[in-house]
């Protein structure tokens, strides 16, 4: 038993007033002599004994009634929490794209929105955390009519995010009983790979959410091969999980219109990748379609774009080598080149990339000029001569914070590691390569750089290649002349990956496509006038992503918006600007789930279940406070009718 208020416990001090009374009220009984007292001595003592018992159930009574009374205002209760204490149900509903799948009671999301409504209790406080908003306080009526609303979206949360919110939430409340409960079917992805249980102090109930079908076949990525002016071939990647599947059905759109379809069948638990060659056609935007029922529909879909009218802007100041020429090509670059004499600074801000290519010194009007092309996000790859002025190229190291570089070192060095795990790299090689036809430098310069990221290093684990982070944009150092007197790496299968990309780098123009849930990027080649912004939309949907203007570009940044997959076009005022696609990330296809009950076994606070209902009422049934006080105050007034009824009828 608890009290609400014990502190009123305190005045059964009182109790011994009634207690003092009764010993005040003792008396001792004369001795009368009679002559015969044979009668008489017995009726004395008859009435002694009743007169004694008659004031010992008084006394019963009344310490009874007071006590009653007492007790009643401290208002007594049975419950496993503290009166004090508020009741909050802490509810975390994974509504991710997973979710969205056909249970043993029908959708796995709506049946737990469903079975939340006919469960929660009109006495709890709740707060309800999802993977796009947080509601917190809220009543069980708000929680119903916010469920009821609730649909699937691409956004993710880890348990390890989940419990951070929680454990956040519950340092700002005091006084308040929290019971938190975890309604998932716990994908394992990338971000949820493995969570750390031991540490969990607070009790949690994990619901799992199964779903009845275990195959699925999506559509796993698409990007463009063979581009060669107006033809190419569209490449998609199907993934199947389950059984094998025959005659599948798959179709590629521009726009609304279809432009190719075709057949296929898949093995088991396998990838395969499906070709649309496309002729004569410069611009696509596409979408691949799967005509397939399996347990997700979202990932039957896929969008991308094509521009080929997009290029990156790239200049090269210095010696002119011919290997520059041939790797950007017209069909994706504007490729210039300039004597160092001859530069045109008017030309050289509509750059992305700017290459320093085997320059002795690095003057100091282009160093100021350099220094406003990293602000604005743009790139820088410097390639030093043989006969480089160290401290003319520590000048400008030093002003970029990054360090500089030693000395120059004579000695024949082989380039054999590739950093495979740079996002640098991704997609350049299917896998990781041991052995490979070495390049050969002989000479490089030495450095002290800091904050530097390796791109390819030498056999004396030397860098070759750095990459540094300078404001919003990118510089490459080269530690090696490329000039054929020094180095063969220009005749290496590693030219073409490494100075594509640092094109591709320099630049954030629309790509094939791009994820929804994640931080994306995006360059516009345009010019706004004050108060102009840019837009993206389709035909449901609208907003303004974050922008930074820049001399020659708008920088673009997208993270909430948009939530569901399509093409979308980039806008000025009326003007259509660009199209661009969004998709779903693939992980939300994955059918690898986490065996929750086992993960949480070894922790007594954690408990596994697979009803939303049985865990909603049980809760419900823990947090009910049963109220003694009226008990004792009915035994109050059965005390004082008591001692009324004994001072009526009980005679001495």
């Amino acid at each position: 038993m608890q009290f609400k208020h014990p502190e009123i416990l305190y005045f059964l001090g009182f109790v011994i007033i009634p207690v003092l009374v009764h010993l005040f009220q003792l008396q001792k009984f004369k001795k009368t002599p009679f002559t015969n007292v044979a009668f008489l001595q017995k009726l004395i003592l008859q009435t002694r004994k009743s007169s004694k018992l008659k004031k010992w159930l008084i006394l019963a009574s009344r310490i009874l009634l007071f006590s009653a009374i007492i007790i009643a205002f401290s208002q007594p209760y049975f419950s496993n929490k503290k009166a004090e204490e508020k009741q909050r149900t802490f509810i975390y509903l994974d509504n991710s794209l997973s979710l969205n799948a056909k249970g043993g009671k029908g959708n796995l999301l709506q049946n737990a929105i469903k079975e939340i409504i006919e469960n929660s209790s009109e006495k709890e406080s709740y707060s309800l955390l999802t993977n796009s908003d947080f509601y917190q306080n809220i009543n069980s009526t708000e929680l119903k009519k916010t469920v009821l609303n609730l649909k699937n979206n691409a956004y993710f949360r880890s348990l390890d995010e989940v419990l951070l919110k929680i454990e956040n939430f519950k340092s700002n409340e005091t006084k308040t009983l929290n019971k938190s409960i975890f309604i998932s079917d716990f994908q394992i992805n990338k971000k949820n790979k493995k969570t750390d249980f031991t540490n969990v102090t607070s009790p949690i109930s994990f619901v799992k959410l199964n779903s009845v079908q275990k195959s699925n076949l999506s559509i796993n990525t698409v990007f463009i091969e063979n581009q060669n002016d107006n033809d190419f071939t569209v490449n998609v990647v199907v993934r199947n999980q389950g059984e094998l599947k025959n005659n599948i059905s798959i179709a590629l759109y521009n726009d609304e219109t279809v432009i190719s379809k075709q057949t296929f069948s898949i093995n088991k638990n396998e990838e395969k990748n499906i070709y649309f060659p496309i002729q004569n056609q410069t611009k696509l935007n596409g979408k691949i379609s799967l005509d397939f029922d399996d347990l997700y529909s979202f990932d039957n879909s896929f969008y991308f774009t094509l521009n080929s009218t997009k290029k990156i802007n790239i200049f090269s100041v210095g010696n002119n080598q011919d290997f520059l020429s041939k790797i950007y090509t017209k069909s994706e670059f504007n490729f210039t080149s300039s004597s160092l004499q001859n530069i045109n600074y008017n030309l050289l801000e509509k750059q992305e990339l700017i290459i320093l290519n085997e320059l002795e010194e690095i003057p100091v009007n282009l160093i100021s000029f350099l220094q406003k092309h990293f602000n604005e996000g743009k790139s820088l790859v410097v390639i030093p001569s043989i006969n480089s002025n160290i401290n003319s190229y520590n000048s400008f190291f030093n002003k970029l914070r990054i360090g500089n570089v030693s000395y120059k070192e004579t000695d024949s060095l082989k380039i054999t590691n590739i950093n495979f795990k740079n996002p640098f790299f991704k997609n350049v090689f299917s896998k990781d390569i041991q052995n490979f036809q070495y390049p050969v430098v002989k000479s490089y310069f030495r450095s002290n750089f800091k904050q530097a990221s390796t791109l390819l290093s030498f056999e004396n684990q030397q860098s070759f290649i750095n990459q540094f982070s300078i404001n919003k944009g990118n510089l490459f150092w080269v530690s090696s002349a490329l000039n054929k007197m020094n180095s063969n790496f220009t005749n290496s299968p590693l030219i073409v990956p490494v100075f594509y990309n640092f094109g591709k780098f320099s630049a954030k123009y629309p790509k094939a496509y791009y994820t929804i849930g994640e931080t994306n990027f995006i360059d516009v080649a345009t010019v706004l006038k004050k108060d102009e912004v840019l837009t993206i939309n389709n035909s449901e949907n609208s907003f303004i992503p974050l922008q930074q203007l820049y001399t020659s570009k708008v920088s673009l940044e997208t993270t909430d918006n948009p939530q569901t997959q399509g093409l979308y076009t980039l806008n000025k005022e009326n003007t259509v600007l660009e199209t661009i696609a969004f998709n779903y990330n693939s992980f939300e296809s994955e059918l690898n789930f986490l065996n929750i009950k086992e993960e949480i076994k070894d922790n007594k606070n954690l408990e596994y279940s697979e009803s939303i209902a049985s865990v909603l009422r049980k809760n419900s049934d823990k947090n009910k406070v049963t109220w003694l006080w009226k008990w004792f105050l009915a035994l109050a007034i059965v005390s004082l009718i008591f001692e009324i009824l004994i001072l009526k009828f009980l005679k001495p």
